[in-house]
C-alpha cells in the first residue's frame, strides 16, 4: 500500500526510496537515502528539490519493494562467472563479471523477462569480451512496489535458462600454430606481412604463437605441417593463405587430407567471406582469407574469441553473423565499440 502525504506530515518517518538531486554538469545522485528518518531541518532542501509529497509505504503481504524485488531478479538473471555486491539503490542492481572471459547472454530467455514491464535488464551484447569486475549488465525493479506474483514470474522465466540468462565463459590459454602457405611466399617472391598480424592477434588475448611454418602449395606438406604443430603443443591452428578459389589455393584441400573435419568454408561477413573454419583431431583451425591482411577487423575477430571458450562453431554460427557482419570501415577502427558482429 502506498499513501501520498504532505512533507511536513511525513516528518518522523523513513523515507520509501532515495530522494535524487542533480546539479548540472556537477552531481547526480541521492540526496536523501531510503531509510532517512525525516525531521524539520529537511523539508526546506525536499521544497528546492521539488518535492511537496512523499509516499509512506506499508507493503502488503502480496508486494514487494523495489530493492527486494531487485535482489530477487538479479539473482535469477546471474548464470557461471556473473554476480553483484552490496545493496539495490532505487532498486537497481549492477551486474559484473566475477572473471575474465567471453559474454553469452540468453537473447531469448533475456527477451521473455523483459516482457514483463515491471521488471528490466539491459545487458553488453553477447559474445563480449570483458574483464572481471566490469560491469555486463544492469537490472531493476521499476515500480516502487510489485505485486509479489508478478516477481515470482519474472524470476522463474530468467531460471528457465539452463545454463543462466547471464554468464562469462573462461577464454583458455591459446598456444597457436601457424600455417602461411603460398608457394610466392614461400620461395621468396614476396615478403610475408601475415606473421605480425596474427602475433599481435594472438597476444592480445593472452596466447602465445608455437611456431610458424611457411609451405608451398603443396598437399602433403601442409597436411604433415597441421599434425606436426598438434604434436608440438598447439591447441589452435591458424593457416593464412589458399582460401580463394585458384587452383592453386590447395590449403582446405590438405587440412582434410590431413583429416580435418565439420569444415565450414565460406561465411556471411564481409571482409572475411572466404574465411575457413574445420576441426582436425578435435581441435579447431581457421583459416584467414587475404583481407586480414588489409582490413583491421574481420571475422576472425568474431570467432577466435568464442573458440577460446570453448565454442564449437559450426554452419548455423557462421550463418548467424550475416546481421551486422559487414564492417562499415570507420576512418578511425574502435572494434569492438561498434556494431560489427553484433
Amino acid at each position: 500500500m502506498i499513501q501520498i502525504v504532505k512533507i511536513e506530515e511525513a516528518v518522523g518517518y523513513p523515507l520509501a526510496h532515495d530522494i535524487t538531486e542533480i546539479i548540472p554538469g556537477k552531481y547526480k545522485g541521492p540526496a536523501f537515502h531510503k531509510g532517512h528518518v525525516l525531521t524539520c531541518r529537511d523539508l526546506d532542501h525536499l521544497r528546492r528539490l521539488g518535492k511537496d509529497h512523499l509516499y509512506i509505504l506499508t507493503p502488503e503481504k502480496d508486494e514487494m519493494h523495489e530493492d527486494e524485488a531487485a535482489k530477487a531478479i538479479a539473482n535469477a538473471l546471474c548464470g557461471p562467472g556473473v554476480g553483484w555486491e552490496g545493496e539495490p539503490r532505487e532498486g537497481k542492481v549492477s551486474l559484473r563479471a566475477t572473471q575474465d572471459g567471453l559474454l553469452k547472454v540468453d537473447v531469448e530467455t533475456l527477451m521473455r523477462f523483459n516482457l514483463f514491464g515491471d521488471v528490466m535488464c539491459a545487458t553488453q551484447h553477447t559474445n563480449s569480451i570483458v574483464k572481471k569486475g566490469e560491469q555486463i549488465a544492469g537490472t531493476r525493479a521499476i515500480p516502487l512496489l510489485i505485486p509479489r506474483q508478478r516477481v515470482d514470474a519474472a524470476v522463474a522465466a530468467a531460471r528457465r535458462s539452463e545454463a543462466g540468462v547471464l554468464r562469462v565463459l573462461p577464454i583458455q590459454q591459446a598456444i597457436v600454430g601457424v600455417l602461411i602457405t603460398g608457394s610466392e611466399v614461400y620461395y621468396g617472391r614476396i615478403e610475408d606481412k601475415f606473421e605480425p598480424i596474427i602475433r599481435k592477434k594472438v597476444k592480445a588475448l593472452g596466447g602465445s604463437v608455437l611456431e610458424v611454418i611457411f609451405l608451398p602449395d603443396d598437399d602433403q606438406m601442409i597436411a604433415d605441417a597441421a599434425n606436426r604443430l598438434i604434436d608440438a603443443g598447439a591447441n589452435v591452428i591458424v593457416t593464412t593463405g589458399g582460401m580463394s578459389v585458384d587452383p592453386d589455393d590447395r590449403t582446405r584441400f590438405a587440412l582434410k587430407a590431413a583429416g580435418a573435419t565439420d569444415m565450414v568454408y565460406g561465411s556471411a561477413v564481409l571482409p572475411g567471406a572466404m574465411f575457413m573454419i574445420s576441426y582436425l583431431r578435435n581441435l579447431p583451425v581457421l583459416g584467414i582469407p587475404a583481407c586480414g591482411l588489409f582490413a583491421q577487423t574481420t571475422i576472425f575477430d568474431l570467432v577466435y574469441p568464442r573458440v577460446l571458450a570453448g565454442e564449437r562453431i559450426t554452419r548455423a554460427e557462421i550463418a548467424a553473423f550475416g546481421h551486422g557482419g559487414l564492417c562499415i570501415k570507420c576512418k578511425a577502427c574502435v572494434y569492438p565499440c561498434c556494431p560489427f558482429g553484433k
